[in-house]
């Protein structure tokens, strides 16, 4: 049984949550609480796999409590979060201090939606549960900007591709790729922000990303990251062109389109297809990418439920372009990732601490 403690203010809310939980029967909501310090008294009591948080409380709270969490007893957090930018930074916030995922609290009004949310909560609490220790992952932001420099591929590391440089003491190499697609979902947007804070200003390739997130959250997690980061970061609007060291977002509810012009790579935003289980979707993003710019384009799967990229990637890996996957043992949920892997299309398997290295050597290969 994978015991569950509901922390919120809501009475609602508490009663929902349990609810929806205890219709699997490998769940057990083995106690709530009204707030980040009965919350803490009810995880330390009960020891529970994981933790569904709240994060606006009185007395302590959601923040605060995940912060004693983490310090103290470690576990799988699940922050629960309101659809609107102030709910947005704080959720982003959480993740940063060790939340592994949110869900979003449309619960508190009658919604068509409610099995689909339903079977997510089931869903994030057990795969989450099964993969408990990732949670105890090290602090994201600081020891990205410690780390030494990326470097340049030279001719040892791809041959063929380099031309001798200005100064004779260096060679320099073409960009073979100058176009990344990214396919993210659950516990994506620290390893994100891992990724992007690695490389430098003068990135020679556009960035194009594809995160499962409600459309309230996209805007803001583009301004964190552009705050955050050296390259340029944003959320996608209708006419963006791609140009190199800029990352556009994929505004949530809607898709991202790579469209090729006469002498230039546009971005539309699109609603289609509607019947999409996620919008934004990899597969959509990536498929255009590999449309649009064919070789010419990297496709990188990270952590997420699922198998959304799959499809995109294969599109991709048809017209020449290639593919990485996030490794395993650096994920919070190995399913994205995974379905590309067990198809056969990844051209390599890497550590979230060594991704942005890995894109850049993708980038002459």
């Amino acid at each position: 049984m994978i015991k569950v403690v509901v922390v919120d203010d809501s009475a609602f809310m508490r009663k929902a949550i349990s609810t929806m939980l205890s219709k699997d029967p490998e769940i057990d909501v083995v106690a709530t609480a009204r707030d980040g310090e009965e919350g803490l008294e009810m995880i330390r009591k009960h020891n529970p796999d994981v933790v569904t948080m709240d994060i606006e409380m009185p007395r302590m709270d959601g923040l605060t409590a995940l912060r004693h969490i983490m310090m103290e007893m470690p576990r799988p957090v699940l922050m629960v979060s309101s659809l609107t930018n102030e709910g947005a930074e704080a959720t982003l916030k959480a993740l940063d201090l060790g939340a592994v995922d949110f869900i979003p609290k449309q619960l508190s009004k009658v919604s068509l939606d409610i099995v689909k949310i339903e079977a997510n909560l089931i869903a994030k609490v057990k795969i989450v549960a099964s993969r408990k220790m990732i949670h105890s992952r090290a602090r994201l932001s600081a020891p990205v900007m410690a780390r030494a420099p990326l470097s340049i591929p030279t001719p040892s590391t791809s041959p063929g591709l380099c031309r001798t440089a200005a100064t004779p003491t260096q060679p320099t190499c073409s960009v073979k790729r100058d176009v990344v697609a990214i396919g993210v979902s659950t516990g994506g947007p620290p390893a994100v922000q891992k990724v992007l804070a690695a490389l430098p200003a003068d990135f020679p390739a556009s960035i194009v990303i594809a995160q499962h997130m409600p459309q309230a959250f996209t805007g803001p997690f583009a301004k964190r990251l552009d705050g955050l980061c050296k390259v340029s970061v944003k959320e996608a609007e209708p006419g963006d062109r791609l140009k190199p060291g800029c990352v556009f977002i994929a505004p949530g509810g809607r898709h991202l389109v790579l469209k090729q012009m006469m002498s230039r790579v546009e971005l539309e935003i699109a609603t289609e297809p509607a019947s999409s289980l996620y919008k934004p979707s990899a597969n959509v993003l990536i498929g255009s990418a590999a449309n649009a710019v064919g070789r010419r384009a990297l496709g990188v799967i990270l952590t997420g439920m699922g198998n959304d990229g799959m499809e995109g990637i294969r599109a991709l890996k048809q017209k020449g372009g290639r593919a990485l996957a996030q490794s395993d043992a650096t994920c919070v949920v190995y399913g994205m990732p995974k379905a590309i892997v067990d198809a056969g299309l990844s051209d390599e398997i890497v550590d979230i601490d060594d991704m942005a290295q890995a894109i850049m050597n993708n980038l002459y290969l």
